[in-house]
């Protein structure tokens, strides 16, 4: 049985990477979609491809950080399909490398604009939506730096830490409309953001660049962990679960049945969060004393 039957999602940077991959999932659960990025081309190639699922693909061109656009965005989709049951917020950019002291500030803006703003504006426009019919599941794509420091891509870092923050806060505010709000960690994935980390060279932190060059030697840890995970998410097998940041590869999010998404849920797992005393009582000589 198809997962995603009669559902209706839109997915944003859906031309190729991670979110082609995600569109494609999708449509072989049979959500019908709409996809979209800056470059039109890419997301009818992308509408091609999952057409041969069998599902309806409505490829549009949207600039995730303009207002209008996102817009215009929501306003087709209902008209195409009547409704909107799932938002995957992939739209993301590498944004300037180097030393912050050294960044351009047109272009940090520009990164925060398309990561955080972008991922903002759609889900301030689906949601009302979504509300009106207490029902629905919104995804948004993590990445690294968004739980540690990331040096040398501080504004990719920033507005990635940002979205899971957003996510989270996000979703106690529609926890009660049966909406659900998570993030992805993807992992290593051969994607043009790690193409770009190799192409800047020594601006780029040693370590990201040694990383970023052995996914391309090797293809990274592929794109069928994050597009299961996204699948589980986007479905009802997820319901309950919400607030999380889950990595595709290294958390164990496949055991996450219903006794267990209660008990994560109750346990806090999953999060940004300090490591405190309400959380961890270290041992005799584990902090040194005054």
């Amino acid at each position: 049985m198809m997962k995603l039957k009669d559902k209706i999602a839109i997915i944003t940077g859906a031309g190729r990477g991670i979110g082609k991959a995600i569109a494609l999932a999708f449509a072989k659960e049979g959500a019908d979609l709409t996809v979209v990025s800056r470059t039109l081309a890419e997301v009818e190639q992308t509408a091609r491809e999952a057409e041969e699922f069998g599902v309806r693909v409505l490829p549009l061109k949207v600039d995730v950080s303009r207002a209008e656009e996102v817009n215009s965005m929501v306003e087709e989709t209902l008209q195409k399909f009547g409704k909107i049951d799932i938002l995957v917020n992939n739209a993301g950019i590498l944004g300037p490398v180097g030393l912050l002291v050294e960044n351009n500030v047109k272009l940090w803006i520009e990164t925060v604009n398309v990561n955080l703003i972008g991922t903002f504006l759609c889900c301030r426009t689906v949601l009302p939506h979504m509300m009106n019919h207490r029902s629905g599941k919104i995804i948004n794509l993590s990445g690294g730096g968004a739980a540690y420091p990331k040096p040398r891509f501080s504004a990719y870092a920033c507005s990635k830490a940002a979205v899971v923050r957003l996510t989270e806060t996000l979703a106690e505010e529609v926890k009660d409309y049966n909406i659900q709000v998570n993030a992805i960690a993807p992992g290593a994935v051969k994607t043009r953001i790690v193409e770009q980390i190799v192409e800047a060279g020594e601006k780029a932190d040693k370590n990201t660049l040694a990383e970023a060059r052995k996914v391309l030697e090797g293809g990274g840890s592929g794109f069928e962990p994050v597009t299961s995970l996204a699948v589980f998410l986007a479905s009802e097998e997820s319901d309950g679960l919400t607030g999380r940041l889950i990595s595709a590869v290294w958390d164990d999010w496949q055991s996450l049945h219903e006794d267990r998404i209660r008990w994560t849920m109750e346990k806090g797992y999953y999060t940004l969060r300090r490591i405190d005393e309400r959380f961890f009582t270290p041992k005799d000589g584990d902090i040194p004393r005054r």
